[in-house]
């Protein structure tokens, strides 16, 4: 079998369980497992506010579900904790998870892969620390719950996307929450998978695709021919094909470079936004956002993209969810004229539908190398113009972006200070308020 000669290591992916719900539990002294708490956005944010986390307990009790259950879903029951979301502490406890993870192989060979998965590569460690893999799994385990009060669940593999699949599908309903998944177990691990869609990879649309193409279980994707999936699907075809036969070449130590780059900002707005002077505002301190990003970045854009997300009730009379175009420029980083094509592509396509999120993206970017004049203005004007914009950077920067904003921000409608207070789109949070 040309397994055989795939390579293979000993890999782990280690998710912590309810990582929201578990922080917040445990810094109020409650066990993780055992405390019904929901973590909440705050309600003016998303129509009502979404459960961001659900801890097992809430889960299991009440029905509850993450980034599905709105703030109208919570049961009326004194049992129940509702509390908000806190960034800076979640942050705080992935770092110090991931410094716990380097005690047991080499800083290089932990990946975070998100704020609550880490993949780690113990090929050449494990064996300092237990007979078998699964008991280094364990003794981690034992550690983060022992300093940190967290439990975590544990997928093993010969590759990371066996480690993957192993989390997934096996090890959250296992009693020491660890699945394995090995080159010799495939057929048994992952062929058997009942649905498309609980393979890591494979969303609804694809799963549909796939099954145009007389494709309905993980068996059939396994013994499909792959040069028939790369030209139904493209390269992601053969990756799919790969990862039902548990074949993975990527190295978590190589660094990755994109082929591609963009800089971008998106805002959901606290409310439905009616009026052009507001939504133009939020448009206007997204984009100096931006801009600013670019200049920090030491980079020039070329192209300029704005989207613009329709309110639930406009979509239903319009049709539409909203619309994206983008408009080429000559190279700049400059506030002001993106600014200006940004509401100039607004005018265009807005027809006073009321507005609920709004993104702006800068692609085709090029390195800034020296200021570029034109002939329209005098060049002392240009340069003193260039000249502000980094004093601005450069205060924002070392005091805080709130410290210097435009006028406009404090204006109805104005979104840029309460958003430089976010951290991943949600409160930082000091406190239990």
């Amino acid at each position: 079998m040309f397994m055989a000669k795939e390579p293979r290591g000993v890999f782990f992916l280690i998710d912590n369980k309810s990582f929201y719900a578990s922080c917040e539990a445990v810094e109020r002294g409650f066990n993780p497992l055992k405390v019904p708490l929901v973590v909440m956005s705050e309600a003016s944010n998303t129509n009502g506010g979404l459960v961001l986390a659900t801890s097992p307990e809430a889960k299991a009790l009440f029905h509850l579900k993450a980034n599905v259950s709105r703030q109208r879903d919570l049961p009326r029951d004194p049992r129940l904790m509702v509390v908000p979301p806190r960034m800076n502490l979640y942050i705080k406890k992935n770092l110090q998870i991931n410094q716990v993870f380097a005690r047991f192989t080499s800083e290089a060979e932990v990946w975070p892969y998100s704020i609550d998965e880490s993949i780690l590569d113990m090929t050449h460690s494990w064996q300092l620390f237990g007979q078998s893999p699964r008991e280094v799994a364990r003794v981690i385990q034992t550690t983060i719950r022992r300093e940190l009060g967290l439990y975590t669940t544990v997928g093993i593999g010969d590759n990371p996307v066996q480690a993957k699949l192993a989390l997934d599908i096996y090890a959250k309903h296992q009693a020491d929450l660890i699945g394995e998944i090995h080159f010799e177990t495939v057929p048994q691990k992952i062929w058997t998978i009942p649905n498309l869609t609980d393979v890591w990879g494979i969303g609804e649309r694809t799963a549909k695709h796939l099954r145009r193409l007389q494709i309905h279980s993980v068996y059939d994707l396994a013994h499909t021919n792959p040069y028939e999936l790369k030209q139904a699907l493209g390269v992601i075809g053969l990756q799919l094909f790969a990862t039902v036969w548990g074949v993975d070449r990527s190295k978590i130590t190589d660094k990755l470079i994109p082929k591609a780059t963009s800089i971008g900002n998106s805002q959901v707005l606290p409310r439905d936004y009616r009026t052009q002077i507001e939504i133009e505002t939020v448009i206007k301190e997204i984009s100096e956002q931006v801009a600013a990003r670019l200049r920090h970045q030491h980079k020039l854009t070329s192209c300029v993209t704005l989207g613009v997300g329709f309110s639930y009730a406009a979509t239903e009379i319009d049709g539409r969810t909203g619309f994206q175009q983008a408009v080429k420029i000559r190279p700049t980083n400059d506030r002001s004229e993106i600014t200006k094509q940004l509401l100039w592509l607004f005018s265009r396509n807005w027809d006073e539908q009321a507005v609920r999120h709004l993104n702006v993206y800068c692609s085709r970017l090029s390195p800034d190398s020296g200021q570029q004049l034109d002939l329209f203005s005098a060049p002392t004007t240009q340069i003193k113009h260039h000249e502000l914009n980094q004093v601005i950077d450069q205060i924002q920067q070392r005091f805080g972006f709130s410290k210097l904003v435009y006028a406009k921000s404090l204006l109805t409608g104005g979104t840029a200070i309460n958003r430089s207070q976010l951290v991943g789109g949600h409160n930082g949070g000091n406190s239990y308020e």
